[in-house]
């Protein structure tokens, strides 16, 4: 993992590259016009400070992989369609409320969430069921830091989700055939382990739209379909909180869902899996390779039965 430095304005002022690009383009013409130092920033990879053991040393997935094979069903079934439909999702202003079993709920601006904890780059796989990953360097803060902030009571047992839904802004969500808004799951101490992050960047800048903006959750070790995009609403819950593919699906997608090779989707065998740009296909990793750092938590369960 590489530790950046945060920049010294709030988060929200790194923006998109084509609108920093453009407004250099203009003060540079302006003559004798100061450039803030925000918009100096805004966009720029951030200063590397250390290197952590939780990111891979594989090599990373081009970003236009990354931007143009999403699953987000909110804008689309197919692989190519987010990026697409997703151009003009609005996300100034985001919200997001912690609530339920903790002794501070509270509604957080990013710029607020961003300052419970240092900005970092973790260099993830993130392993989807129907068989592909990628390695991408993602930027945000551990989740933790944000249940830590909340004061969870003795009731909280799990950790509910909860997505951005507007059928406004997306339509195609009518024919997904899955309900939403979406919604997800972890145990809490799943949530409070050091790997889950709450990302809001990666490749050194914002998240694009159809990737999650502007903050998602990423659980390494899990399939993808954990890793909820969009979050507006983070809910701490004694009993287990449903999620939106084992309610549409539940012999082939459980609550848990981790990565196993050892144990097949109906549909297909998890063996396997064909890394973004390659050709040939590699075994899969139990855990997706981190089992050194959460197998401990499935101690003594059935993963067969809980998967």
């Amino acid at each position: 993992m590489i530790i950046r430095t945060r920049p010294p304005v709030g988060y929200s002022a790194v923006t998109p590259k084509h609108v920093y690009v453009n407004r250099r383009r203009f003060l540079a013409t302006a003559g004798g016009v100061v450039v803030p130092a925000w918009a100096a920033l805004a966009g720029a990879k951030l200063n590397v400070a250390s290197k952590s053991p939780f990111s891979t040393s594989e090599p990373l997935t081009p970003l236009k992989d990354i931007t143009s094979y999403n699953n987000f069903y909110e804008f689309g079934t197919q692989k190519n369609q987010p990026a697409e439909l997703s151009k003009n999702f609005k996300t100034a202003g985001w919200k997001v409320k912690v609530e339920g079993a903790v002794n501070k709920p509270a509604v957080y601006d990013l710029d607020s969430i961003m300052k419970l904890a240092p900005l970092e780059e973790r260099i993830y796989r993130l392993r989807c069921v129907e068989g592909w990953s990628m390695v991408i360097p993602w930027i945000g803060i551990p989740l933790n830091a944000v249940l830590k902030q909340a004061e969870p009571n003795s009731k909280a047992k799990y950790v509910a989700f909860q997505s951005y839904y507007d059928p406004g802004q997306m339509p195609a969500g009518q024919w997904a055939g899955i309900s939403f808004p979406y919604v997800e799951g972890l145990r809490l101490d799943e949530a409070m382990h050091p790997l889950t992050l709450l990302a809001t960047g990666l490749y050194g800048e914002t998240l694009p739209n159809q990737d999650g903006a502007p903050i998602r959750l990423v659980v390494p070790w899990k399939y993808g379909f954990k890793s909820i995009k969009s979050i507006v609403k983070i809910k701490l819950v004694e009993k287990q909180p449903p999620t939106t593919w084992n309610l549409a699906i539940s012999n082939e997608y459980g609550f848990y869902s981790n990565v196993n090779p050892e144990v097949d989707h109906p549909r297909w065998s998890q063996a396997k899996e064909r890394r973004i740009g390659e050709f040939l296909k590699r075994p899969t990793l139990k855990f997706n390779g981190y089992g050194d750092q959460v197998a401990s938590l499935y101690s003594g369960m059935d993963l067969r039965k809980n998967y």
